[in-house]
């Protein structure tokens, strides 16, 4: 039995989730910790998202900034705990992703793991996605190969849904492999558009969606980019789906209400995750939500009624908390470099091969 520590930074800036895991054949959520992004820093990291002046500065100062943050929340899971350093086999830090280019060879998550192995005194595990990029894949998702872990053995014909700023699928099959692909945006549009008009961070449970109307034309529109016609294994982010690409979608549709754009938004996320369900598991039984997304009732409304057939409820039910599955995925692939265990799934990813993955920055 052995204790690990998760730690993950998601693109939607909201804050740092932290994990307290055992491992004892399978993965048991212990305790958890969520420190929010600090408002300044929050900006400094989504500017790191476009190229600027001085970018590599920026980068390592907001870094340096991050794994303090993070240090903090290690220790202070560690004292809620009454366990030490000395107790911890190892820390799985995602870090925070400023830029993801599969096509082109290269992803970037920031986080200084030195840093962190420092600050806390425990072997730190971080920069998981690189080596299957050079393995010739896309370095995500890698949530898939966890939920394969957690469930493979009590499920089948059912799909795992991360909805963070980015949605992905794992798709748990009867001969126990797994599948899995980003659909699209999550929640990063969403949140985009009610901080520019309302001036909040996140459209709690979906109201302000709810209280709009669905424009069939501009959601054709928004599903025509290529992405949503790609077919896997794929991945993408901010470098796709950002501020300048929703304003050049809406060029057209200024004089809709902006609680109606906000609802078409929501229908785009659901239409692009049941759409590419139904296509990749025509049989699917059941959908298990998990992350952010997994609070907004609405959103999960959209989905169930282009679901009807099928199932749609979150991990709680399966006894993983939704909030904290990420997390926990990052604490397991910490445990999997350090035994040297393949953690990449090729069918997901497209890469050559299995291959260990993560960079180890001894206590």
């Amino acid at each position: 039995m052995s204790f690990y520590i998760g730690i993950m930074s998601g693109t939607s800036l909201d804050g740092i989730d932290i994990v307290l895991t055992r491992e004892s054949g399978t993965t048991q959520l212990v305790d958890s910790h969520f420190i929010p992004m600090p408002a300044k820093l929050k900006q400094q990291l989504l500017e790191l998202c476009t190229p600027s002046h001085n970018e590599i500065e920026k980068a390592a100062l907001a870094e340096n900034q991050w794994a303090t943050l993070a240090a903090a929340g290690v220790k202070h899971i560690l004292h809620a705990n009454t366990l030490t350093a000395k107790d911890i086999c190892a820390i799985g830090s995602h870090g925070q992703t400023i830029r993801h280019e599969p096509a082109q060879g290269f992803t970037l998550q920031i986080g200084n793991p030195a840093l962190l192995a420092e600050l806390t005194h425990i072997t730190v595990v971080a920069d998981f996605r690189r080596r299957d990029i050079a393995a010739g894949g896309q370095g995500a998702p890698l949530v898939p190969a966890f939920h394969q872990h957690l469930f493979s053995q009590d499920l089948a014909n059912c799909a795992v849904l991360n909805i963070g700023g980015f949605s992905n699928l794992s798709l748990l099959t009867e001969d126990k492999r797994v599948y899995g692909f980003d659909c699209g945006p999550g929640n990063v549009l969403l949140d985009i558009w009610i901080n520019t008009h309302l001036h909040v961070h996140y459209d709690a449970q979906g109201s302000w969606a709810a209280s709009g109307k669905v424009n069939d034309f501009l959601l054709e529109q928004l599903l025509s980019d290529p992405f949503f016609s790609a077919t896997g294994p794929k991945s993408t982010g901010r470098e796709i789906f950002n501020q300048f690409w929703l304003e050049n979608q809406l060029q057209n549709h200024r004089h809709l209400a902006k609680q109606d754009i906000q609802a078409t938004l929501v229908e785009l996320t659901a239409t692009s995750i049941s759409e590419a369900l139904l296509k990749a598991m025509p049989k699917c039984e059941a959908v298990f939500v998990c992350g952010g997304g997994a609070h907004n009732s609405y959103l999960l409304h959209r989905i169930q009624r282009l679901l009807p057939t099928i199932k749609v409820t979150t991990t709680d039910e399966l006894g993983v908390p939704a909030d904290w599955m990420e997390a926990m995925a990052f604490a397991w692939l910490a445990h999997c470099c350090m035994h040297k265990i393949p953690a990449n799934r090729p069918e997901v990813t497209g890469a050559k091969g299995l291959r260990v993955l993560g960079a180890i920055y001894p206590a």
